[in-house]
């Protein structure tokens, strides 16, 4: 069968003008020609156009892509299987972009303005918005969340340090108590439990040592939260919430 020039375009998604460049460069010439001299494309030159589109797609410029087909050592399973790569490679990079943009959207959910460099700076290979869908089932409707979802939309890339260092030294600290063999209910654990408390209410929300003691519930109940904890000092999830149990009941 061959099919008129309009018949093609339509085939194929392109404009009749398109073909008429591709014939006029001697990129795809048609099998035939009608009585009329009218463009006739058989079965072979759809299969030529096809590759084509694929190479046009993947941004090759029209004389790479007729230096391409018209190489005599490559056969055409040697196109497609360069063009399966490729597509691979592309369908990776869209995919990496894709995912690029979910956290752009789920930071703008949880209010964190930074620049990529900022966020990069300030959380390192940590992913901030890792939870943040599940953050919002839970706790979407409360007033602790919207709190929090408030103080971090104001938040600069100077307060996310401060308060990453806060956070930090608390934690330092927490270590050297272990360490020294020094119990999670002594004053020093205690204090620094209470500590720990209200570095989270200056920084997102309003925590009384009711809530904090189900913060610390949940760092040993939720593994998540217990490894990501041992992993900078073994025991250091139980610890924590032994010191913020004690604290609470010290307040009591």
């Amino acid at each position: 069968m061959s099919y008129s020039v309009g018949q093609v375009a339509g085939f194929a998604g392109v404009t009749v003008r398109t073909l008429h460049h591709y014939d006029e460069i001697g990129l795809l010439s048609p099998s035939a020609r009608s009585r009329a001299g009218h463009r006739r494309y058989d079965d072979a030159d759809l299969g030529r156009l096809q590759q084509i589109l694929f190479y046009r797609e993947l941004g090759f410029p029209l004389d790479e892509v007729a230096a391409l087909l018209d190489d005599p050592g490559v056969d055409p399973q040697e196109h497609l299987r360069r063009q399966h790569g490729l597509l691979s490679a592309r369908i990776a990079r869209l995919q990496a972009m894709a995912a690029a943009v979910e956290h752009a959207m789920e930071a703008g959910k949880m209010g964190i303005t930074l620049t990529p460099e900022e966020r990069f700076e300030v959380f390192g290979d940590q992913d901030p918005e890792q939870y943040a869908d599940e953050v919002q089932r839970r706790w979407g409707d409360t007033d602790a969340y919207r709190e929090s979802q408030r103080r971090a939309a104001s938040y600069t890339k100077e307060d996310w340090l401060r308060i990453k260092a806060e956070g930090e030294e608390n934690t330092a600290a927490f270590v050297a108590l272990i360490e020294a063999g020094t119990a999670p209910d002594s004053e020093a654990a205690m204090d620094l439990a209470e500590e720990h408390r209200q570095q989270i209410g200056r920084n997102f929300y309003a925590c009384d040592h009711a809530f904090h003691t189900c913060l610390g519930e949940m760092y040993v109940a939720d593994q998540r939260f217990t490894e990501s904890l041992d992993g900078i000092k073994p025991g250091l999830a139980g610890y924590l919430r032994d010191a913020i149990l004690a604290n609470a009941a010290r307040h009591t």
